[in-house]
């Protein structure tokens, strides 16, 4: 599968398989992916934290506030992504470009999971609206929670949905 199937294929899945465990070759597979990801002077100023069993089930209750991300429950595995310190250069850089590139190191980190997620079969969906206290305290992790992705398998009738996108355009302007 090429990197345009994959952006073809990937979707946020919200109709997971419970009954399906991910299979350890490939939460490997992923992990190591999210490991190669770029960042800020090669500092990733993350941590992934990968829950399953009863853990997982803590996590995914911890997103669904006010009625949000119900389908969680059923994801066999929730990534945690937390925030760490910037490495010394990227701190600097930060404060004099004005620039959060924790952020964006997250938002890399975030891509490559998913990808990889969509080239290993497997659905994944972003999830930002969560309770950062309470999983600060079932993960034992000292950073701020930014986001959680929920990993698994869709369901059988779990299909492609339509992208809705901008008109290319609207997004893009090429300048010779």
């Amino acid at each position: 599968m090429n990197f345009t199937d994959i952006a073809t294929q990937r979707q946020s899945c919200r109709n997971y398989d419970p009954a399906r465990a991910v299979e350890e070759e490939k939460l490997s597979r992923i992990l190591e992916t999210a490991r190669l990801s770029p960042s800020a002077c090669n500092g990733q100023p993350y941590f992934i934290t990968v829950c399953k069993g009863e853990n997982a089930k803590q996590v995914a209750k911890a997103t669904q506030g006010l009625g949000m991300n119900k389908f969680a429950s059923d994801a066999p595995v929730m990534i945690v992504i937390s925030e760490k310190p910037y490495v010394a250069s990227a701190a600097m850089g930060a404060k004099i470009k004005k620039n959060d590139y924790r952020s964006i190191d997250i938002g890399i980190l975030a891509a490559y999971i998913t990808a990889e997620a969509t080239a290993q079969g497997l659905g994944s969906c972003i999830l930002g609206w969560l309770n950062d206290e309470e999983i600060r305290k079932i993960c034992a992790i000292d950073g701020a929670v930014r986001l959680v992705i929920s990993l698994g398998y869709a369901k059988d009738d779990d299909k492609l949905r339509p992208k809705k996108r901008k008109k290319t355009d609207a997004l893009i302007k090429i300048i010779e």
